[in-house]
């Protein structure tokens, strides 16, 4: 049995923007990605796409009072059942709570990131989750299906690459279908033609996922197209492609 090795250091929030805690309506937490298994401490800088993303949101969001974090994590790895970056992704959400009070809280995550937000999901003060290029274990996989019902009573947005081969987009598919069963507020957006890193299609990966978060976080409904992919019936609503130029021209 593996031993845990308990880091040095507990995760913490690193603060791209916060307002008083008064004026804060809601909180951003952005959980990078990772390997499945590591003990090591991360990297500083380590995902530059996460980081893109929280200045983003914070940019866009600090007129309406979001506080934008990208959460540390105390090791690298998910490491199997200990299921670390989960464990620190609700800590982190504990944490929003005691910081800003009663807000709602929106967990969005890349990679093994994004599978830490959707397990997280379940935590009382998240109302949503933001999950990009989700590393998911394979239907085979002697832990089973990812679960689902955490995902009750959350808005859920998946963005997922069709040439991704480092996290199968057919996995994000099912456990959207599986999640749409009992929850409608569950939706996923398909880039054609793009890998893992969503490279060619950044810009609208960005303003997708920005309409979104601050979407759900403020209540202020959200762009058509996402509306659209919400009441969308499977499968047409869980692969709704992303156009090319989203974002240019958004109307709420």
């Amino acid at each position: 049995m593996t031993q845990h090795t308990t880091p040095a250091r507990d995760p913490r929030l690193g603060r791209i923007i916060a307002a008083t805690p008064a004026a804060v309506a809601g909180v951003v937490l952005l959980l990078p990605s990772g390997p499945p298994d590591s003990d090591r401490r991360p990297r500083p800088l380590a995902d530059r796409r996460t980081r893109a993303l929280a200045r983003r949101l914070a940019t866009e969001g600090s007129a309406h009072g979001i506080a934008a974090h990208v959460v540390r994590y105390r090791c690298r790895g998910w490491n199997g059942t200990r299921a670390d970056l989960a464990q620190d992704a609700a800590w982190a959400a504990d944490e929003a709570v005691r910081r800003y009070g009663d807000v709602p809280v929106c967990l969005a995550g890349l990679g093994m990131g994004a599978r830490a937000a959707l397990r997280t999901a379940g935590h009382p003060s998240v109302s949503s989750v933001l999950a990009v290029a989700p590393w998911l274990p394979e239907e085979g996989d002697d832990a089973g299906p990812e679960p689902v019902r955490q995902l009750a009573g959350r808005q859920v947005l998946i963005v997922h690459g069709t040439d991704d081969e480092r996290c199968a987009p057919g996995l994000s598919f099912r456990l959207a279908e599986r999640a749409k069963k009992s929850n409608r507020d569950v939706c996923r957006f398909e880039v054609h033609s793009d890998g893992h890193a969503l490279a060619q299609h950044r810009a609208e990966v960005l303003a997708l996922s920005a309409d979104f978060v601050l979407g759900s976080l403020l209540g202020t409904g959200f762009s058509r197209p996402v509306t659209d992919a919400f009441a969308a019936p499977p499968p047409l609503g869980l692969r709704m492609p992303l156009a090319s130029g989203f974002g240019r021209s958004l109307r709420r």
